[in-house]
């Protein structure tokens, strides 16, 4: 029981999982606005402003940081891993969405003019929205680290407050 309660305690692990959901419902606010209709995938997918990955790994490295000190090996890695995500996000996942959109519109275009018969060939459609420009990366960065900054003033957590 113990176990269960140290879990559900650690704020390691749910203040990325607040600053995730943030970005999430925010992207389905901005959606709403930008597109003016509702889009349930927003709240779930990949891709968009701000960048989800982003302001998760931003707010776990934060939320170490703050609660275990910028020194530690804790820290140093959490921050490896969120370069790592944001350099992802930004360059092979985003490039991934890129191909994505060329191969449908090449796909499209066979399969309205000679593929059309053929059911073997079709394909599905590939998820094009996957990767972050650097700008929703950015603002994912801002998000993550602005949850551990409210969450700190709220529970008040001072620097160094999380060790037991």
């Amino acid at each position: 029981m113990e176990a269960l309660l140290d879990f559900l305690s650690n704020a390691v692990i749910w203040v990325p999982i607040v600053a995730w959901m943030a970005a999430q419902l925010s992207k389905m606010i901005i959606n709403i606005i930008v597109e003016r209709k509702f889009v349930f995938e927003r709240l779930f997918g990949d891709g968009g402003m701000p960048s989800g990955h982003s302001a998760t790994v931003s707010a776990l490295m934060a939320i170490v940081g703050w609660g275990y000190g910028f020194s530690t090996p804790l820290f140093a890695i959490s921050l490896i891993l969120a370069v790592i995500v944001v350099h992802d996000a930004t360059g092979v996942r985003r490039e991934a969405g890129k191909h994505a959109t060329s191969i449908k519109m090449i796909v499209d275009s066979l399969n309205g003019l000679i593929l059309e018969k053929d059911e073997r060939i079709r394909t599905e459609k590939l998820k094009e929205l996957v990767g972050h420009t650097p700008l929703q990366a950015f603002f994912g960065v801002l998000l993550g680290i602005a949850v551990v900054i409210i969450y700190a003033l709220i529970f008040k957590v001072g620097y160094l407050g999380l060790i037991k």
